[in-house]
């Protein structure tokens, strides 16, 4: 059998929709889903006039319920619809929250294998037109044999374990690190460092006329402390989890191009990031928030680094608590100025399966803004007990490619020199 180099993976660019409010009032319910991956897709190529759209070789978007404007095979109809030619194939990806994340792994593995040259992977979730769970059958074996117990298919009940099962993350404290996420969020509104990957979206609602989204919907600047202390409890009587320090329910769409380094060279590519290594890692379903915990550990392992090489963490706050477990395992403190630097998914929104790729753009755009960080991570809970964890490599650091520090950093993947 002939020995095969595995080829590295890189992150050209992300863009995403504002996120809207699910529901009759948000931006986008008369938006179909598959119309914002449409948007997504067309932005992506005018930003890089550069690749010829014959290029991509595959379209990989997630969505966490796959039916209506979200079914039908949604990554192969998108890239019908947004003009791609037909020689460009698509799929659809589910892993719920990571579905994003999923598609650019997925994808990633292609390009590294030499399968793929470039590829747009992404993820949608119109929460307004398929609410969370609408549909679903869950089969009765996972009560009556006890394979999952039944407050682990909401994951809201799951957060609150999570304050059971460590309370020293208290309401207070979730509080705090939820304000100080849309605090984080206003300030990078007004530092101009969203607005660069957002992709502006007509919509249009009957009585009302067109109008341009060209900001996210759901953040809410100056809330404080003490107007969560004020929000109920949905999931619990006298519980912690409330609508204030949780991420809400969101519609949005979310689209990043990856390439091989070499193809990125020929065709004149940039390079924002390069993929190190990815893992993803099971927990039980009812404390899923900790699901990051091992997938970090384990992507660590993969490349040879430990916590301390990680200069930006890029966390979905999926629920406060579940970002305050992961700090306090790897003893990170609640206010470190190296996590979510752009506030996060309790101010911004969480569109499920978009989410992965808005880590990674924002992930992006930091490393450029700070060339002292070498090794960035983006990481995610996953519902039904799973995490999800990418590490990348900063182009813009000194010592981007060399082999100064661990496995990755020789510019080769964990599997090189794999055979084929």
């Amino acid at each position: 059998m002939n020995q095969r180099q595995l080829r590295e993976v890189v992150f050209v660019d992300g863009v995403r929709t504002p996120f809207g409010r699910a529901g009759e009032k948000g931006y986008y319910a008369q938006t179909r889903a598959d119309d914002l991956v449409v948007h997504c897709i067309r932005d992506l190529l005018r930003r890089h006039p550069e690749l010829p759209p014959e290029r991509i070789d595959d379209v990989a978007i997630a969505a966490t319920t796959q039916s209506g404007d979200q079914g039908l095979t949604i990554g192969r109809t998108a890239a019908l619809l947004a003009g791609l030619p037909r020689s460009v194939p698509g799929f659809a990806i589910d892993r719920m929250c990571a579905g994003a994340m999923t598609a650019v792994t997925t994808t990633a593995s292609g390009i590294a294998f030499g399968a793929y040259d470039v590829v747009i992977a992404g993820g949608v979730e119109h929460m307004g037109h398929h609410p969370m769970g609408v549909g679903a059958d869950p089969n009765p074996r996972f009560v009556s044999e006890r394979i999952v117990d039944p407050a682990a298919l909401n994951m809201g009940n799951t957060a609150e374990n999570l304050h059971d099962r460590f309370p020293a993350i208290t309401k207070e404290r979730t509080d705090r690190y939820a304000a100080a996420s849309q605090r984080k969020l206003g300030a990078a509104y007004e530092a101009q460092q969203i607005q660069p990957d957002l992709v502006p979206v007509a919509t249009r609602k009957d009585g009302s006329g067109w109008e341009l989204r060209t900001v996210d919907e759901p953040p809410r600047p100056g809330t404080t402390v003490e107007d969560l202390a004020e929000l109920r409890t949905p999931f619990r009587a006298h519980g912690r989890v409330t609508a204030g320090n949780a991420a809400g329910l969101n519609d949005g769409a979310t689209t990043a191009l990856l390439a091989s380094e070499e193809t990125a060279v020929e065709l004149g590519l940039p390079v924002k990031m390069r993929l190190v290594s990815f893992a993803f890692a099971g927990v039980e379903p009812e404390v899923m928030g900790v699901g990051p915990v091992p997938a970090t550990e384990k992507a660590l392992r993969n490349a040879g680094l430990s916590i301390e090489d990680i200069g930006l963490f890029e966390i979905n706050e999926a629920f406060a608590v579940q970002v305050l477990s992961f700090l306090d395992h790897f003893g990170i403190a609640d206010d470190d100025p190296r996590v979510n630097r752009y506030g996060g998914a309790i101010a911004v929104g969480h569109p499920l399966a978009s989410s992965g790729v808005r880590l990674m753009s924002q992930l992006a755009r930091q490393f450029e803004e700070d060339p002292s960080v070498r090794y960035g991570i983006t990481t995610m809970c996953i519902g039904l007990g799973m995490g999800a964890t990418v590490i990348w490599e900063n182009p813009h650091h000194a010592d981007y490619g060399s082999s100064s520090t661990g496995t990755a950093s020789t510019g080769t993947t964990s599997t090189e020199g794999a055979t084929a």
